[in-house]
């Protein structure tokens, strides 16, 4: 792979990171032949901080870092396209993109059911839904049935911990049901929204 440092006068080249499972294009950096160098000898991608005027490696702070896949190189050989895999959130907004248009705080249920639709195409081996897609329906079924007796369980006693999770391990796998039924949650959303209205 060459890179054209010298064509621009900083010796600076952009990088565009997309996410490597989900395509969605996280943020633009920019590199130069150290950051580059640094990004494949570390594995996570480091960029050259123009305000900073030093290497910057993403995550180093807030420990999101971006696990390096691969990376390319355009036609005119002054643009690279590297795809990661980023530990959490990419924006400084807490988005997951810098080019959310809204934090996914706000509609996370809906960008869960797309990493679930994703997920459910990989090697069983790599994803834990997939390797319940690949046990088919009943499997799935079986598995919603007993987080909601886990939740029911911890339902009668006090602890908010236990219970709040065994609630957020419920609704994963209602949605992974969902998926496997071939609807979504906005189908059953509208549901509820009619039924609302009736009232």
């Amino acid at each position: 792979m060459t890179v054209d440092f010298k064509k621009y006068s900083d010796g600076l080249v952009p990088a565009i990171v997309q996410d490597y499972n989900t395509h969605k294009v996280l943020m633009l950096g920019f590199m130069d032949e150290e950051a580059l160098h640094k990004t494949e000898t570390t594995g996570r991608v480091t960029f050259y901080s123009r305000s900073k005027k030093r290497l910057w490696t993403k995550g180093e702070e807030s420990g999101n870092f971006l696990e390096l896949k691969s990376i390319a190189v355009d036609c005119d050989n002054d643009t690279l396209l590297i795809k990661a895999h980023p530990l959490g959130p990419v924006c400084h907004t807490g988005a997951d993109t810098c080019w959310s248009e809204r934090n996914h705080s706000e509609d996370f249920l809906f960008y869960l059911e797309d990493i679930i639709n994703l997920r459910k195409k990989v090697s069983p081996d790599e994803s834990y839904v997939a390797s319940l897609f690949e046990k088919g329906i009943n499997k799935i079924a079986q598995k919603v049935g007993e987080e909601a007796v886990e939740l029911v369980i911890e339902a009668k006693d006090n602890n908010k911990d236990l219970f709040l999770n065994e609630a957020a391990d419920l609704l994963f796998h209602y949605l992974i049901l969902l998926n496997a039924k071939g609807f979504n949650l906005q189908q059953v959303l509208d549901i509820l929204q009619k039924r609302h209205s009736k009232r």
